[in-house]
């Protein structure tokens, strides 16, 4: 089996890589699942005092009422004998403090730096790794003190933000709760106690410490508390005497001051045989065994976690997409291979499987027949402009039988109203490919990472749609002239004719006849005989031109949007290739961070795999 010390220290190494990648807090994170120690006490119960006594030295700012306004994050790591000690801060990265009196100012400073030169407090955490051989590998933290009233200067409910702040870290299951409360009071109305009762009823996670018992009224002892029979806990209460505050102002060393507390055990009456159960040192080894079987029990869901999280990591990856190599032929494969995600997204909408392809057919289904019924006719083939067209065609000498200029003319300039909607509907069309095209990049989920590459694609996409537009244009009017270059002779020989007159008619009758040519039934019919012919093409056109739109628009699109680009892009040098893959700075960091935070988590696995089972 590994030695505690490895297991803890490798807990703590975890721990405070968690912290330096941003990974020390939320539900779910390896740092909750992680065993941690909470320091609990009221206001002045010797709270600084345990810390700096289990740490050999003197680092915490003093003061009267309220000191601590934010939680320490306090990792201990044991070195090697010989080795200096130092100390660093998260927040303060690279830069070792060896002077501990200089960690003292480092700590209030940066608590002031959010809390201002107040007795307010805040729940954003100091995180300090001290690095020494006199210390054992354990992860503390040291919360504000516990209090029953607001001071002047500070918040009506600052009684009510500190317990909750403290809840927070003593409600997990994975805390250790160091309850500290001073000999001096009754342990029944100690502030520690109270709060841990509440939220580990059970006493499993619950660690009792008396401090001040060197200043109990002379005849008092505290035997009944520590033995266990004032309030029983699963675990034994440990008793520790604090520097004093002549020993504080003459800067007696913590080494010394650990010495002067076990001698006092061992030479007081009331105390003497339980000393080999007391003080700091005691304390800390007490705290370090208990985390270390707590680690054991929970290395099955630890690695469950672990293994839960490195999957979301890597699926994560996937989505952002990995990093790209630096040979050219790398970034083209890259490329082409965001082309051609774009491409399936594109066709997706046009086939179906996306929303947004509808819209085309809409074009044909309601804009181009709304548009086509709109055409001036009425206007066009009304009796007065069917004479007026018939009588210019004639010229100096009127039709002798049927006017067949004038219909030429009447049937060439009524087809000519249908290139308006024919036109129309291509621009419709390309109108909604390249909206297609612009949501297609954003849902492409590979090409979010380059901006730089979907302003390339969205470039190129626009001036090959633009190409298909113009082809289609041509088409369709080419359908129309088409219509107006040669007549379909069949249904003007389908018409009725006019009836014959009877061979005995009068001369007066003849003339008569001649006089139908221009009456306003002859145009009537002239009108009505356009119109009919008229109809008959426009219903041809509402057929053919779609036909001819999707053939040269959308059925283009869907074969070779990017065709163009991709020939561009093979001829293009690997400096420029490296510049379209220009990636979103924000993503690129996330995507750093998530690298990693995964190599985290798999060195974690493996560590603990290791150090856990061998």
């Amino acid at each position: 089996m590994a030695t505690m010390e490895s297991l803890i220290g490798l807990v703590n190494r975890i721990q405070q890589a968690c912290t330096v990648l941003g990974d020390h807090g939320g539900e779910g994170s390896l740092w909750e699942a992680l065993p941690s120690v909470a320091v609990v006490g009221g206001q002045s119960s010797g709270k600084s005092s345990v810390l700096e006594s289990v740490v050999g030295r003197d680092f915490l700012p003093r003061g009267s009422g309220i000191v601590t306004r934010r939680p320490l994050v306090l990792q201990l790591h044991k070195t090697d004998d010989g080795k200096a000690e130092y100390a660093e801060f998260l927040h303060a990265p690279r830069k070792k403090f060896s002077d501990f009196a200089t960690v003292r100012k480092e700590i209030q400073d940066e608590t002031d730096r959010i809390t201002g030169k107040s007795k307010h407090i805040s729940n954003i955490p100091i995180h300090l790794s001290i690095y020494s051989p006199n210390v054992v590998n354990l992860t503390l933290v040291d919360l504000p003190g516990l209090t029953k009233v607001a001071v002047e200067g500070q918040p009506d409910s600052i009684v009510e933000d500190i317990e909750n702040m403290v809840r927070s870290y003593v409600d997990k299951p994975n805390s250790i709760i160091l309850a500290i409360s001073p000999a001096n009071q009754d342990i029944a109305t100690s502030d520690a106690i109270k709060i841990a009762r509440q939220v580990d009823p059970s006493g499993d996670r619950t660690f009792g410490v008396l401090t001040k018992l060197d200043l109990m009224d002379k005849g008092t002892n505290a035997q009944d508390v520590l033995e266990g029979r004032s309030y029983r806990l699963q675990h034994p209460w440990v008793g520790i005497v604090n520097r004093s505050q002549a020993d504080i102002n003459k800067n007696v060393d913590m080494i010394d001051a650990r010495r002067k507390e076990m001698e006092y055990f061992q030479n007081s009456s009331d105390y003497s045989h339980l000393a080999h159960k007391m003080g700091s040192e005691y304390l800390a080894k007490l705290l370090s065994q208990h985390l270390e079987t707590v680690i054991r029990q929970r290395i099955p869901s630890i690695i469950a976690l672990i293994n839960k999280t490195i999957d979301e990591l890597n699926a994560e990856l996937d989505y952002l997409g990995r990093p790209i190599g630096s040979e050219g032929g790398a970034q083209l494969y890259t490329i082409l291979d965001m082309c051609r995600a774009f491409d399936r997204v594109f066709r997706e909408h046009l086939d179906g499987g996306r929303p947004g392809g509808d819209r085309i057919y809409g074009v044909f289904d309601n804009q181009l027949p709304a548009a086509l019924k709109k055409l001036p006719f009425d206007r066009h083939l009304s009796l007065q402009n069917v004479r007026k067209v018939i009588s210019e065609a004639d010229g100096y000498q009127p039709h002798l039988i049927a006017p067949e200029q004038g219909y030429r003319r009447l049937i060439d300039s009524s087809l000519g109203y249908f290139k308006g909607p024919a036109e129309a509907s291509v621009d419709a069309v390309h109108l909604v490919l390249k909206d297609l095209v612009r949501k297609s990049i954003g849902e492409t989920e590979e090409l979010k990472r380059f901006p730089t590459l979907q302003t390339d694609i969205a470039a190129a996409a626009g001036e090959a749609l633009e190409r298909f537009r113009e082809d289609s244009r041509k088409t369709v009017i080419r359908l129309v002239d088409m219509e107006s270059s040669y007549l379909t002779v069949e249904f003007f020989r389908k018409l009725p004719t006019e009836p014959e007159k009877s061979s005995n008619a009068s001369g007066s009758n003849a003339t008569g006849s001649n006089m139908d040519r221009y009456s306003e039934n002859h145009f009537r019919r002239i009108g009505s005989n356009v119109s009919a012919y008229v109809s008959m093409v426009c219903d041809a056109l509402n057929n053919s031109i779609p036909k001819a739109v999707v053939y040269c628009q959308v059925r283009e699109a869907k074969r070779s949007l990017l065709n163009h680009f991709y020939v561009q892009i093979g001829k293009r040098e690997k400096e420029q290739l490296g510049a379209m893959l220009d990636e979103d700075p924000g993503l690129m960091e996330k995507r750093e961070a998530l690298a990693k935070k995964l190599e985290l988590y798999k060195k974690a696995r493996n560590e603990i795999d290791s150090v856990g089972w061998k």
